[in-house]
């Protein structure tokens, strides 16, 4: 189940061990090299997170950010070529940093809940919810070309014609894991970071207007999953949907939403700071 994550921010700102009973101590380190709040996360949460490919789709978010951050650097004194903004860009997009700090929110989130840690593993580690999950992450990097996004919207378009039943499946697909009101939600938290990183530095504030933001998560949601799910058959699809639903299912989307939004907070502001200070010219 994916997010919009730094893309629809960038976006958005205008800018830019016996399992069950054994727990793993993870050290966290900040983008600075420096030791983070130590994390005591369950093994199970770990095994969830990795059924659902969380480093694997960090690796992604990484390419993301880092393209996206290359293309603010065209509005830097020093230009594409800073330096300096580009190993803040690395520090800021450290895979196994945001790993981290996702895995710590997400175990957070599911203190307590050992059926549901269970019960979404075992659907996310099933051939059917590890194909799903594989292809969502083939249709994100995809996505990063702009005629694939294209081919995609128009494929979502064509499908209220061509196979209205399938549309109605990504639409309950949708609404099932609320993934426009979450995301606006989520986005809006992330600029509202953005801003004040950006205060940190010194930059004078900005608004944006939240139709702005869902117009963007709308425009992105369904094509994305009408590309990502185009090779699922129906009754797959369905299966995905019906997890979805199920009181696993809910609890395991709500974690995600809130790892996700603690990972995207903690960027924004820190991507807000250093472009901030790289806007004026300073040492990032």
């Amino acid at each position: 189940m994916w997010r919009l994550g730094s893309v629809a921010c960038a976006a958005a700102f205008g800018l830019w061990a016996v399992l069950g009973a054994v727990q793993v101590a993870a050290q966290a380190v900040t983008p600075e090299g420096k030791p983070a709040q130590l994390a005591v996360i369950p093994v199970p949460v770990l095994e969830l997170s990795l059924a659902l490919k969380v480093g694997e789709v960090m690796e992604v978010l990484r390419e993301e950010g880092m393209a996206s951050g290359a293309d603010l650097a065209s509005d830097l004194p020093r230009g594409a070529e800073d330096p300096l903004w580009s190993a803040a860009l690395s520090r800021i997009y450290d895979p196994a940093h945001m790993e981290a700090i996702f895995n710590q929110s997400f175990a957070q989130s599911l203190a307590g809940q050992g059926e549901t840690v269970e019960a979404a593993t075992a659907f996310f580690a099933s051939p059917i919810g590890e194909r799903a999950l594989s292809l969502e992450l083939a249709a994100r990097m995809a996505l990063q070309d702009e005629a694939v996004e294209a081919a995609a919207e128009r494929a979502y378009a064509d499908l209220a014609e061509a196979n209205p039943e399938r549309q109605a499946m990504i639409d309950m697909f949708v609404s099932a894991n609320d993934l426009v009101e979450s995301n606006v939600m989520g986005a809006l938290n992330a600029n509202l970071s953005f801003l004040r990183g950006l205060a940190d530095s010194g930059v004078e504030e900005f608004a944006l207007p939240e139709a702005e933001v869902r117009d963007e998560m709308v425009g992105w949601v369904f094509p994305f999953l009408t590309l990502a799910y185009q090779p699922l058959s129906d009754a797959d699809l369905q299966a995905y949907i019906a997890f979805s639903k199920t009181p696993a299912g809910q609890r395991v989307n709500a974690a995600m939403f809130q790892a996700y939004d603690a990972l995207f907070d903690e960027i924004s502001h820190d991507l807000g700071r250093a472009f901030g200070l790289a806007l004026q010219g300073d040492d990032i």
